[in-house]
């Protein structure tokens, strides 16, 4: 079995009871469907179930996926993940994993026999374990002194190798003890290594754990010889987002031994993955032009005579989780398709290949898995109005059956109506952007409108269900009479390389002018007031959402979300310096004017619109002074706003609590400064 996660850098990602049922309102406690119960954040976030990937059984029989619960009861504000099962035919359903601890990371053993997890159930960081999935207790396999982070089991399945970050050492332990733990910055780093284990599953007893590397290098992605011989691997320098243009492949014997490095193009060689002949490794690369907007391509190295082959061109220009087919002719690969998520397979034959297309059809793919002969795949499937579920296909007649319905009965009401609406901008460029209509939405009628920005800004919004909770919360928006126009403006991800590239030295000008081209065009349409706009984003959407209001006052309410407002203290205090000079084509000191002009605060005496700032108090990425800077600029310049920032919470809102409130926030600040309708 192998399993395909899409991964992005500012993408953000339980249950009790013997099996998974169709739950009713009265099961969950849920309200009478009255107008002002109807669809609240709290109700979402508590009452729907989050689907995790899937793990495909090597024979194709059984799924395994991951169901997570909101738990918000007294003290405790976090999701409960448990690991479920569902027979391919769909006869069978239960849940596999139990207990007040989550287990996740599902992967079955090469013959099938048991499903290994990972879990923090033993008090002892994320540990391996294993479980007969035809029944019986789980049992702890490792005892790792730190967390476990990657795993996979060999080819015979005779081993499991996984990476962990290395744990504090003694010297780091004393120093925390007496007080001395100063910390030098770019010192003192621990970095993730390799470790193997021989399996005995028959033993139920935890195992000895050999190290295989160490020294000055993070390991990312990694992956066994068809022999079990040797594990290639992707590392880079040091630990931490910026230094992934850094990141070479290398190998190491699975029994110990010396590092030996096999690629190093001069930029990003990531994901190795050996052919089932073991002769080639494929791996992408941005061919030693590491750029942040992205851009990689497939190639194979030939292990026997050192030569290397290119394969085709991409949908998107950005090919992830490579994966080889069976009889080593084609590499499956995982790409943004526009406003879905689709599977892919590129024949083996060099630059002219032409890809082909597996999945297909309306709505989003993710979270995909192959049987041993890739003849089944497993995928969770979304819809504008279909909650994320599992579904099966035959890879070369794709045809998916849906063998889940997880939320049963945590519809209110219709979901509210959304398409995908295509437009062309000020300068002529087409631009698709997911609508979302008013809940009781009548013809001839003007509503107001929000415009969500997305993140990255290479995020890209998708065929996404309109009830999935989150600090937006769509289907609510909907159900107060909104429409929610979600535009995918030049810069973002699913639309090729060319049209990510597009807002290089240009934020929040050519993207802005397509998002207005959006809303113009719903105003010229008769569906929206003029009078009554909004705008609301996280990470670059809050980008958007602090710098639209310096340069119009169409907007009658902003809600900046983690966003960027000073370009050059951002570049001095994010994790990852070499991003905006990379997106500025320049350092800030090399070109101030250009800085200062894409900056809302070098801009903010323009601003009039009352502003809801919402922050992470623990974000690296976007430091909370972007958002104070905001704030203490627009108190002093006396525009109405309002500031909170979220404990213990990096860039992304995680614990349940704070979702429902950042929601109603937003939700308040809009009746306040768009009125009632």
């Amino acid at each position: 079995m192998k399993t395909f996660f899409i991964v992005s850098f500012l993408a953000f990602l339980c249950a009790s009871g013997s099996c998974i049922g169709t739950a009713t309102a009265d099961d969950h406690g849920r309200p009478e469907n009255n107008n002002e119960e109807l669809w609240t954040p709290r109700y979402m976030v508590e009452n729907f179930k989050r689907v995790g990937g899937t793990e495909i059984s090597p024979d194709g029989q059984w799924v395994a996926f991951t169901v997570s619960e909101a738990r918000t009861d007294g003290e405790r504000s976090d999701y409960l993940t448990h690991i479920h099962l569902v027979k391919s035919d769909g006869t069978r359903q239960f849940q596999l994993t139990r207990g007040e601890v989550s287990a996740s990371n599902p992967k079955w053993s090469p013959d099938g026999k048991y499903l290994s997890f990972t879990s923090g159930r033993g008090g002892d960081g994320n540990q391996i374990w294993m479980i007969d999935p035809a029944g019986g207790e789980a049992w702890q396999v490792t005892e790792a002194e730190g967390s476990v982070g990657q795993y996979r089991w060999s080819n015979s399945g005779d081993h499991i190798a996984f990476t962990m970050v290395d744990p504090p050492s003694e010297e780091q332990k004393r120093r925390q003890r007496e007080r001395e733990d100063v910390n030098v910055v770019d010192a003192d780093l621990n970095y993730s290594h390799l470790y193997v284990f021989e399996t005995d599953p028959a033993s139920h007893k935890t195992v000895d754990i050999q190290r295989l590397t160490e020294g000055e290098f993070h390991i990312g992605r990694f992956d066994w010889s068809p022999d079990d011989k040797t594990i290639a691997f992707d590392h880079q320098p040091r630990p931490g987002t910026e230094y992934w243009p850094y990141t070479s492949i290398s190998t190491v014997p699975a029994d110990s031994g010396a590092v030996e490095k096999l690629i190093d193009l001069g930029g990003s060689d990531a994901s190795p993955i050996y052919s089932p002949d073991g002769k080639s490794l494929a791996f992408t690369t941005d061919m030693g032009d590491p750029r942040w907007p992205g851009y990689l391509v497939i190639k194979v190295l030939n292990l026997e005579d050192g030569s290397m082959m290119r394969l085709g061109v991409t949908h998107d220009d950005e090919p992830r989780n490579i994966q080889w087919s069976p009889a080593g002719d084609e590499i499956f690969f995982v790409e943004l398709h526009k406003t879905s998520i689709d599977l892919f397979a590129m024949p083996v034959t060099g630059e002219d290949a032409q890809y082909r297309q597996i999945t297909r059809g309306p709505g989003r793919f993710g979270g995909f898995s192959l049987s041993a002969d890739a003849s089944m795949l497993a995928a969770i499937h979304q819809d504008f109005d279909k909650a994320p579920d599992v579904i099966v296909s035959e890879v070369e007649n794709f045809n998916p059956s849906r063998l889940t319905d997880i939320n049963a009965g945590y519809e209110l009401t219709d979901i509210a109506r959304a398409k995908v609406m295509e437009y062309v901008s000020q300068d002529g460029t087409i631009i698709e952007a997911p609508l979302i209509y008013p809940l009781n939405y009548e013809e001839g009628k003007q509503y107001p409108v929000l415009l969500h920005v997305h993140g990255g800004p290479t995020g890209v919004f998708g065929e996404s269900y309109v009830a999935s909770p989150s600090v937006y919360p769509l289907q609510k928006f909907a159900a107060e009479g909104y429409f929610i126009l979600q535009p995918n403006f030049r810069g973002s991800g699913g639309y090729g390389k060319d049209f990510r590239f597009a807002n290089l030295s240009d934020w929040g000008y050519g993207d802005l002018d397509d998002m207005k081209a959006g809303l113009d065009q719903l105003i010229e349409e008769g569906k929206v007031d003029a009078e009554r706009q909004a705008i609301m984003g996280w990470s670059y959407g809050g980008y958007m959402s602090s710098f639209a209001i310096t340069r119009t006052d169409r907007f009658k309410a902003s809600m900046v979300g983690a966003g960027v407002t000073n370009l050059i203290s951002m570049t001095g205090t994010s994790d990852i310096p070499s991003f905006l000079p990379d997106y500025f084509e320049s350092e800030y000191w090399e070109n101030y004017e250009r800085h200062q002009r894409h900056s809302a605060i070098f801009n903010v005496e323009n601003i009039s619109t009352p502003t809801l700032i919402l922050h992470p108090e623990e974000d690296i990425r976007v430091p909370p002074s972007q958002g104070f800077e905001l704030y203490v600029a627009l108190k002093r310049l006396g525009v109405e706003t309002k500031m909170v920032t979220y404990p213990r919470q990096p860039h992304g809102i995680r614990e349940p609590k704070f979702t429902i409130d950042a929601a109603q926030r937003q939700l308040d600040w809009l009746k306040k400064y768009l009125g009632e309708h």
